[in-house]
């Protein structure tokens, strides 16, 4: 940590959903008097603040907020372009504040921010379109089976339910008969700043409290009608993520409102596993429980040297 004395901090706060990401940002940049940038790719989006749990209109007022909001899900977007707008913030952010902090449970771009991502292709117009023919008619379960032929050992890693992910994979695969791992596994890019990185876990059985207690919150928010104004955006794949594809699907008549709660209830425990299973796999990832914010503190203040 001979750096610390002349390089500004990026605090990293993440974790898997629900499990209080938000509200320790938002104190610890209150305490440390600087601003948050979301690492949450569905928070993006500004047409689906309630369904992706964004931070409320009161939060956003406590604190600077950056990335919250700033896509519609008609937007083309992706990690690339997300690296290289949050190190552009960062630059301008640390001439005056000497420590940051980024909030999410999105690792992908998490990882892009701190250790850079490969230079890979452009898409292929074609194969993306060849690709995307494969997907409407036969489903998830064709990527599926595509990648994991190509590269077992991402199809391992990557949410086995994003489409885009998929696609993307299969697609460089394909265009420079590497796997995509490989191409995933450079030295990590050098960067002006430090890192501190706190992860946050719950039991288990807490955890899936939370997330079932949160969908029920959601739904009483609004988040029915929330899915119902983009509905006819739905092939989108900003759109394309756990609880509004079961909600889209009750829309559609496929199951009862019940249902489809359950399925995101069960969907969204899922997917925290995978996002813990990331994460976990970072040595540099620090562990603390959500509601230890004192000791959270104290640990990034020793960071600091402060």
């Amino acid at each position: 940590m001979s750096d610390l004395s002349h390089k500004p901090t990026l605090l990293v706060i993440a974790g898997p959903t629900a499990s209080g990401k938000t509200n320790l940002a938002i104190d610890l940049a209150l305490h440390f008097q600087t601003e948050i940038i979301s690492a949450d790719s569905r928070q993006f989006y500004r047409e689906i603040p309630i369904g992706t749990a964004a931070p409320t209109k009161e939060q956003l007022s406590l604190v600077p907020h950056h990335f919250v909001g700033n896509l519609s899900v008609t937007d083309d977007y992706n990690v690339s372009r997300y690296e290289k707008e949050v190190l552009a913030l960062l630059d301008d952010k640390f001439k005056k504040n000497n420590i940051m902090i980024m909030a999410g449970g999105s690792g992908l771009y998490i990882n892009a921010v701190c250790n850079g991502i490969d230079e890979l292709p452009d898409p292929d117009p074609v194969l993306r379109n060849e690709l995307n023919v494969i997907f409407q008619q036969k489903g998830l379960p064709a990527l599926q089976k595509i990648l994991k032929q190509l590269d077992p050992e991402y199809f391992e890693q990557v949410d086995q339910n994003n489409p885009k992910r998929l696609l993307r994979a299969i697609e460089v695969c394909r265009q420079t008969g590497l796997k995509y791992s490989q191409l995933r596994q450079n030295k990590p890019a050098k960067r002006d700043f430090n890192i501190l990185k706190i992860g946050l876990e719950l039991p288990r059985e807490v955890l899936n409290q939370h997330i079932n207690q949160r969908t029920d919150e959601l739904i009483k928010g609004g988040w029915l009608e929330e899915a119902k104004a983009v509905f006819s955006y739905r092939h989108l794949n900003a759109l394309n993520t756990v609880g509004f594809k079961e909600i889209f699907a009750y829309l559609e008549g496929k199951w009862p409102l019940e249902q489809a709660l359950e399925k995101i209830k069960t969907n969204t425990r899922r997917y925290a596993k995978r996002q813990m299973t990331w994460f976990k796999k970072d040595a540099d990832m620090h562990w603390f429980k959500p509601d230890e914010k004192g000791k959270i503190t104290s640990f990034t203040e020793g960071y600091l040297c402060i």
